[in-house]
């Protein structure tokens, strides 16, 4: 992509400059360059996009689902031509490697095809005859307009556990990406526009606070979606319920990982690796603690610091580079201060990876992967959701310690278990409070026909994104109750 490109939004069918006052850059964490420029939509510019999304939801909404999906169909088909070019955007502007770029592309564009099932995952149910006489029904209808507040980890993938559903339901929809990383919405929106979707049904709002509160205090807006931080995700839901909305919000984690004895240790080593250190760790799915059980430390702790050493970190685009760097330089600041902050609560620096100076990219805000042994389960460092490449260790003696130390924090997103015993794995599978378990697995993500799950302070709302849950959270109910006296029906 060419630098200095000023971001638009885009809303009514078209592109539109801002007039925002202020603009923001856009920063390649990996080199450092400004790719560009985003503006912080003022709330009259914003609500110009809710507008347009307001008048486009008659016409969209008496549009048949079957018709509808014809349009995710399009989409779907111009997501794959435009594949790698989507993946090398978020590898620009995010910092992912190739790879995991690809990765998110993939879980985007599989959205995509489950909300093509609108057909059949909006259909209701009926009854014959609930009194003599008098038949009822449920049937499904779209909530109005929606909207999505993006995070920067998943620019393409995450504001797609939601638009596809809403869209296909009947709903129109406004998109507001993260300020860090607003050209990959920029990439899919022209091809949403390609598509010919109808004016206004698809509408996107660039900007930070103002777009945001526009959002949450807009009338219009019936619906919102929400993925970030859990002080964060505490604010947005909190304002749009209040506004009397519906929200469903993702909050943040402190995924833990319990290694049993019995593990297969070269696979849960790898895995967990993958897991703690992928993205650079910044995923709400990331592994960042591990509770080893008896035997399982001295094997493990040994392999996974090995794991650490040698994982290969670069910009995401150059070949064999196996992580990269967090998104912006105060994040990398946050990232070695909390570091810091284990050791002086008397954690072990098993591997450290502050003060990393990648050649070639040494303005990149880079931190290798870091380990810290022995972390108390009342130190702050256990609590606290780093969203970097650090893995903290714990060691206990038996399971139902370490599934209570599991249950006893604050964050429910995440839990798995390595382990060879079938027992086991049912004992914590039926224990861990946690929205989504991974048995023998260490990114525990649902396919797109599950909800991406989340309890306690990961998720404020009841529905979930993805699946039929977002059918769910995109459709409101009605139930009809009937009866045609034959007086009646003889008059016509």
């Amino acid at each position: 992509m060419s630098l200095n490109v000023k971001v638009l939004n885009y809303f009514g069918g078209g592109w539109r400059p801002s007039g925002a006052a202020e603009y923001q850059d856009v920063i390649n964490p990996a080199t450092a360059e400004v790719m560009g420029t985003v503006p912080l939509t003022p709330a009259y510019e914003a609500d110009q996009a809710i507008q347009s999304a307001v008048q486009a939801l008659p016409a969209w909404r008496k549009t048949p689902a079957t018709e509808r999906v014809q349009y995710l169909f399009k989409l779907k088909n111009l997501l794959e031509e435009h594949f790698e070019e989507l993946a090398r955007t978020i590898t620009m502007e995010c910092g992912k490697t190739l790879d995991e770029s690809r990765g998110e592309v993939r879980r985007l564009i599989e959205n995509v095809e489950v909300a093509c099932g609108a057909p059949i995952l909006l259909q209701g149910y009926n009854s014959e005859d609930i009194a003599q006489g008098i038949d009822e029904c449920m049937i499904r209808q779209p909530v109005g307009v929606c909207a999505a507040i993006a995070p920067f980890n998943f620019p393409g993938m995450v504001p797609f556990w939601f638009l596809p559903y809403a869209i296909a339901c009947g709903n129109t929809y406004v998109v507001k990406p993260s300020e860090k990383v607003p050209f990959t919405m920029q990439g899919i929106f022209r091809l949403i526009d390609s598509v010919g979707f109808p004016a206004g049904v698809i509408n996107l709002v660039n900007g930070a606070k103002e777009a945001v509160d526009t959002i949450l205090d807009s009338t219009a807006i019936r619906a919102v979606s929400f993925v970030g931080s859990t002080p964060v995700a505490k604010y947005i839901y909190s304002r749009a319920t209040a506004n009397g909305k519906r929200a469903q919000c993702q909050g943040g984690a402190k995924n833990p990982i319990i290694i049993y004895p019995d593990a297969d240790m070269e696979m849960a080593t790898r895995i967990t690796a993958d897991s703690a250190f992928g993205c650079a760790g910044q995923r709400c799915l990331a592994g960042s603690l591990v509770i080893t059980v008896g035997e399982a430390r001295d094997a493990f702790v040994e392999k996974i610091g090995q794991a650490a050493s040698s994982r290969i970190v670069g910009y995401g685009l150059e070949d064999k580079v196996q992580m990269g760097p967090v998104i912006t330089q105060p994040s990398k600041d946050r990232i070695e201060s909390l570091i810091g902050k284990g050791q002086t609560e008397g954690a072990r620096i098993l591997v450290d990876g502050r003060g990393a100076r990648i050649a070639g990219y040494e303005r990149g805000n880079f931190v290798r992967p870091t380990i810290l042994d022995n972390v108390h389960p009342d130190s702050e460092i256990a609590r606290t959701e780093i969203f970097g490449p650090v893995l903290g260790l714990m060691h206990v003696d038996t399971l139902d310690e370490a599934i209570q130390l599991v249950n006893s924090g604050r964050y429910g997103n995440m839990a798995c278990l390595f382990t060879g015993d079938g027992a086991v794995a049912r004992k914590f599978r039926y224990e861990a409070e946690a929205g989504n378990i991974g048995i023998n697995i260490g990114i525990a993500a649902p396919m797109a026909f599950f909800p991406f799950s989340g309890w306690k302070e990961s998720f404020f709302g009841d529905l979930h994104g993805q699946g039929m849950d977002a059918v769910e959270f995109f459709t409101q109910k009605k139930v009809v109750a009937e009866r045609w006296p034959k007086e009646w029906t003889r008059k016509f």
